[in-house]
């Protein structure tokens, strides 16, 4: 097991943003985390990263509790957060920007063929190493963003909307890299509101309604669970 999350609850203020989530991500697998808008599902996220403390509940990575560490210290530790917005450096070349992902990296070889491997999932990135990060397209920022996380070699990569504004056709695409990155070994907890992709290349799904895990299991059964088709799937032929 990779990730364990165990009743957290996540305050903003009054508002109880997180109620007692709990859930479980195992080594090797793709879990999406699927919601409406503010249902919690980035903030989930950030507990895992150690952007937002958690008022209460306990958060395991590889065994070790998280609860209190610092978020470099966490991304030591293994995990990526390519975060919703891809949060590129636009100033910063596309090699530059991938160079940031390899600060916890210590071994220039290990560095140079992570490189290799990011400019042979998204060739663009290679092509286009020495443009700015800015003047890239939307597609071409998510890829430099699940880029740069991949430089890090993590064992566990957090993905935050990384459908966000793309095309339909660029959507397939990203999500088909998505997979690719996660059979060359990186666990994924994956965050979308594109219910039917999400679904489609997770093994296992979690369903976060106002902060609550109100369901939960393979993704193939949640996909065809009528209660998951009429809040968040529709027409199942506008996915495929």
């Amino acid at each position: 097991m990779v990730l364990t999350i165990d009743n957290i609850n996540v305050y903003y203020g009054n508002l109880h943003a997180l109620r007692d989530v709990s859930l479980r991500v195992d080594a090797g697998e793709i879990v999406s985390l699927i919601g409406a808008n503010g249902a919690g599902k980035t903030t989930t996220l950030k507990v895992v990263s150690g952007i937002i403390a958690p008022r209460s509940g306990r958060i395991e990575f590889g065994g070790r509790s998280l609860t209190g560490i610092p978020q470099h210290r966490i991304a030591r530790m293994g995990i990526s957060h390519v975060p919703e917005g891809r949060g590129v450096f636009a100033n910063l070349t596309v090699r530059e920007n991938l160079d940031m992902g390899a600060y916890t990296r210590r071994s220039g070889r290990e560095v140079t063929e992570s490189l290799e491997k990011v400019f042979a999932l998204f060739p663009r990135l290679s092509e286009r190493s020495g443009q700015m990060a800015g003047t890239l397209s939307g597609g071409e920022q998510q890829m430099l963003a699940i880029g740069r996380a991949m430089v890090a070699r993590p064992a566990l990569m957090l993905l935050d909307e990384p459908s966000m504004g793309l095309s339909p056709l660029l959507v397939g695409e990203i999500f088909d890299m998505i997979t690719e990155v996660n059979r060359s070994g990186a666990t994924i907890l994956l965050v979308e509101q594109n219910a039917y992709m999400a679904l489609s290349i997770a093994r296992r799904a979690y369903v976060l309604e106002a902060g609550s895990i109100v369901l939960h299991g393979d993704s193939a059964d949640l996909k065809n669970d009528p209660r998951v088709q009429a809040a968040y799937l529709g027409d199942l032929s506008e996915g495929r």
